[in-house]
């Protein structure tokens, strides 16, 4: 018995759709002058950093804003300079905290290799509310003593831009970002962020370093960039902060 092969005919115009869609696809990835595709998928940024012998080193300093805008900055300034912070872990950034605690472990965090830039902040911390100065429990009441007062603040400051200059390296002090009323966690007083940078801005003067006033860049867009009630930023917000900070540090490294 002869078996009767039937033959199915696809429309042209359903051949030339597929045909079309997989030429418009590959068009709108990026290829190279050999024509081989190049992925346009981001690739991860991580806190490890991998130094690059080519590139001069900047060290961050700072607290958990610094740590939000962190991972973004290191993806904008890629292939141009080494980004380090200080890290809890391999995998995990530390908190610098106040002054105290910058006071305490800034040899250690300057030790790690020799720096080209240095971005640093203190402030957040050290006016928050705590059981007891220089403490680490945090409080709501007004009563409780601020981490450290601002005559404090500028004493451990002092100290901690001494260190810093001692390495040769370009100094940018970042201004410490503003409270809104409310906000989660310890109390900080709305009004604080700008006494602080007051006595820094003075120390900064007094030394020549350059300053990065975050303050200003972000206080008439707190509503677009910083989550509600809280010191912290969106992802926008941190990567907002991020652009700020990537060209500062880009324009001391030229």
């Amino acid at each position: 018995m002869q078996t009767i092969y039937r033959v199915t005919r696809i429309p042209a115009f359903v051949l030339l759709a597929v045909f079309s869609s997989q030429l418009f696809a590959e068009d709108r990835e990026p290829k190279t002058k050999t024509g081989v595709v190049r992925s346009t998928k981001t690739k991860p940024i991580s806190w490890e950093t991998i130094p690059d012998p080519k590139l001069p080193n900047v060290l961050i300093l700072g607290d958990s804003i610094s740590i939000g805008y962190g991972l973004p900055l290191k993806r904008k300034l890629e292939g141009i300079a080494n980004v380090y912070r200080p890290m809890a872990t391999k995998t995990k950034p530390q908190n610098c905290g106040g002054t105290t605690r910058g006071v305490e472990q800034i040899d250690a965090w300057l030790a790690e290799t020799e720096w080209d830039v240095i971005h640093f902040n203190w402030g957040l911390h050290d006016l928050k509310h705590v059981t007891e100065p220089g403490g680490s429990s945090v409080s709501k009441k007004e009563s409780d003593p601020v981490q450290a007062t601002v005559e404090q603040y500028g004493k451990n400051l002092e100290l901690i831009v001494g260190k810093l200059k001692a390495t040769g390296a370009k100094l940018i002090f970042a201004t410490t970002t503003p409270v809104v009323a409310n906000s989660s966690g310890p109390l900080r007083e709305v009004e604080a962020p700008a006494q602080y940078n007051e006595a820094a801005l003075e120390i900064m003067k007094k030394h020549d370093v350059e300053v990065n006033d975050l303050y200003a860049a972000c206080f008439d867009k707190l509503d677009q960039l910083q989550l509600p009630k809280n010191v912290h930023f969106k992802k926008e917000g941190s990567e907002f902060l991020a652009d700020v900070v990537a060209s500062k540090i880009e324009a001391a490294l030229q």
